[in-house]
């Protein structure tokens, strides 16, 4: 009866010890809460700092911004593709800080105004897309760049409703970033209307990448549409770049245009 106490305890005392632990949190970064005048709302930023990254060191950073940078959405995927091309063995793009503007309603954020009918139906609390660019430039820009190591390289992602709203920015406010990574986007609101404008004059350099997946017969031709008119109107010191991916489709085209994007954003002499 001792011998057989005895194991019992010592199974216990074993279990105990390969139970006990120390654990931490892993941390990429961190998030923000920025009070917006011109929106009336409280925004997240979720901000990604590469590995290293020091507030007193004199290293600066270009930065990705990110729309749908939500934590549950694209900012974790992005950050992690953004770490991996940096790595000093693959030398895709250099190190960035990222970040991601986490959505309210990006319906409302990331379109036009429109009270056609049909897209009403689509998007009834459409248009706000004007005040979410002021929000870009003169409040989250800012914020960024005081409180964080940057250079003065800006690259803005946008997929789906956000690569319309990239679109729009470009044509718009071209200078407010350097480079455009656009995919998928959704030119058909408002019966294309915006691939209808005439773009803004630029002198600056800059680079624009369209991608857009097998995502049917509307979704290839607004953005093949863009990629053309771009490549007419642009000046020449716009580089402007195109892939399709027919084995991708709408759902999953961000992650590997991101990828290629990249490498013809920043350093394109060195990949195809």
């Amino acid at each position: 009866m001792r011998l057989y106490i005895f194991a019992l305890s010592a199974l216990l005392c074993s279990i105990t010890g390969f139970g006990q632990h120390k654990s931490q949190p892993i941390t990429i970064g961190e998030t923000v809460t920025l009070h917006s005048e011109i929106l009336q709302q409280e925004r997240k930023l979720n901000i990604y700092l590469p590995q290293g990254y020091s507030p007193d060191s004199i290293k600066r950073y270009p930065v990705l911004y990110l729309l749908d940078g939500s934590m549950h959405e694209d900012f974790i995927h992005v950050s992690g593709l953004t770490q991996f091309a940096s790595f000093s063995w693959i030398n895709m793009m250099p190190e960035c800080i990222v970040v991601g503007i986490a959505n309210t309603d990006r319906y409302h954020d990331f379109t036009s105004p429109c009270d056609k009918k049909e897209y009403k139906e689509i998007i009834e609390n459409n248009g706000g897309s004007e005040d979410f660019t002021s929000f870009l430039e003169k409040e989250v820009q800012p914020f960024i760049d005081q409180n964080y190591k940057t250079t003065k390289s800006k690259t803005l992602i946008g997929q789906s409703l956000g690569g319309l709203l990239a679109t729009e920015i470009l044509f718009k406010h071209p200078d407010l970033f350097d480079n455009y990574l656009i995919v998928s986007p959704s030119l058909w609101w408002d019966d294309q209307s915006l691939l209808e404008t005439t773009p803004l004059p630029y002198t600056s350099d800059k680079s624009v990448y369209v991608a857009v997946g097998n995502e049917g017969k509307v979704m290839k031709k607004v953005a093949r549409k863009l990629y053309s008119k771009l490549k007419k109107v642009s000046p020449e010191t716009t580089s402007v770049y195109f892939r399709y991916f027919p084995e991708l489709d709408h759902g999953d085209a961000l992650h590997q245009s991101v990828y290629y994007g990249v490498k013809k954003i920043f350093y394109p002499e060195k990949r195809d």
